[in-house]
């Protein structure tokens, strides 16, 4: 832990030493506005660490100014490190032309020797023309400056504006083989990474609770990071999942933010709330006159840390009747790997939050085998929902908040 925490404050201090130097020493002019844009970088790189561990401790205050300046921190740095290229053209440009513009000294006149003549006239010094180019270079810092701040700006506050509205409801079909003709139709509303927390309380709930709701569906799946502290801080925030409804019932597994919040606790108060938390379990789901297993196995995050019990897909999928389909919750995409092993046919997932931020979605894949939405692994069919809120950074560019209605159906 303390490896990685060093290493996060070293990645930080660079990213903000570039910024600066990109920011503020190319577009200044040595003197008092450069000394404070050298304070705020180092303010605002001081700020990023200050917001990880306040808000650990409770220091919530931290958390919107400390988060939006992450998002637009990593922005700043994307699009200047795009622009790079394009400054180093500019660049090039500029000195190219300094030097075709250079006066180059005329060759001396041949004299004759021992010829009488007038006097040669004086030489003249060749007068140097000004060199423009450094205001040039200026002129370019300060323009890519310019761009990438405004455009920074832009995507960090829609990306607000996305994070902090309304989860987008989005209804997918997906046929299994297995699934008996009366049994198709069957929906599952499928949510994941609501993220109760510092900037996420009740409200945040009461409104998934109410388009959960909505959807009039025949199960209810919450798929794990339905909280970022202890049930002493958000059991309230939490307490509006009590008043989900569903035709066969709500279910919950653990995501892994839940074993950095307490997950004893955490699972003790969803049962009270009345979702069935699926710890390793099964449970057949009589409905329609077929039957299905729905199955549950904790988050890969378990293995190791002592709190729990790790994945067991043994335990969760082993000695089951393989003629009825089964449908696993997994918190990540990762898990259905094992999966496949029992003949899963779908699982649901969360956890990648489709990316959140892109190009984020790009590192996920290197992670996770499914980043958003429906793909197969290995056989087993897997549906990822973006989920309903955020970690970190309030903000979402290209993977908007998402609840989904699963809806199952025959080939």
């Amino acid at each position: 832990m303390a490896t990685f925490v060093g290493f996060a404050v070293l990645v930080t201090a660079l990213i903000h030493l570039y910024l600066w130097k990109r920011l503020v020493r190319d577009t200044t002019d040595p003197g008092r506005w450069r000394k404070v844009g050298g304070i705020a970088a180092l303010v605002l790189a001081l700020l990023v660490p200050a917001t990880m561990v306040g808000t650990r401790g409770g220091a919530y205050w931290l958390a919107w100014p400390g988060y939006l300046w992450l998002a637009l921190m990593f922005y700043l740095l994307v699009l200047l490190l795009v622009l790079e290229v394009p400054m180093a053209v500019g660049k090039l440009v500029l000195r190219r032309r300094a030097m075709v513009a250079e006066p180059t000294a005329a060759a001396p006149e041949p004299a004759l020797v021992g010829a009488a003549g007038p006097a040669d006239p004086p030489a003249v010094a060749a007068v140097d023309q000004p060199d423009h180019d450094p205001a040039r270079r200026l002129l370019l810092a300060r323009g890519a400056a310019i761009f990438a701040g405004l455009t920074a700006a832009g995507i960090t506050g829609y990306g607000v504006r996305t994070a902090t509205g309304p989860p987008r409801l989005d209804r997918v079909r997906i046929p299994l083989a297995k699934l008996p003709p009366g049994m198709d139709g069957l929906r599952i509303a499928t949510v994941s990474d609501i993220h109760l927390g510092p900037l996420r309380g009740r409200a945040h709930t009461e409104r998934i609770v109410e388009m959960i709701n909505r959807l009039d569906a025949d199960l209810v799946a919450v798929v794990g990071d339905l909280v970022d502290g202890s049930v002493a801080e958000l059991g309230e925030a939490a307490a509006p999942l009590r008043g989900l409804r569903s035709r066969h019932g709500s279910f919950f597994v653990t995501g892994n933010h839940e074993y950095y919040s307490g997950v004893e606790e955490w699972v003790q108060e969803v049962d009270r709330l009345g979702l069935r938390v699926l710890q390793n379990q099964r449970q057949e789901i009589h409905a329609r006159g077929g039957v299905l297993d729905l199955a549950g196995v904790n988050d890969v995050t378990a293995a190791g840390t002592g709190l729990a019990a790790p994945a067991d897909y043994a335990a969760a999928l082993g000695d089951r009747d393989p003629s009825l389909p089964v449908v696993l919750l997994a918190h990540q995409p990762v898990a259905a790997h094992e999966a496949a092993k029992f003949g899963v046919d779908l699982q649901l997932s969360g956890h990648t939050h489709g990316g959140q931020m892109v190009p984020f979605n790009y590192l996920v894949k290197l992670q996770q085998p499914v980043v958003s939405g429906l793909g197969e692994v290995d056989g087993t069919k897997v549906y990822v929902t973006n989920g309903a809120g955020f970690w970190g950074p309030p903000v979402r560019v290209g993977a908007a908040p998402q609840i989904t209605l699963v809806e199952l159906c025959t080939p």
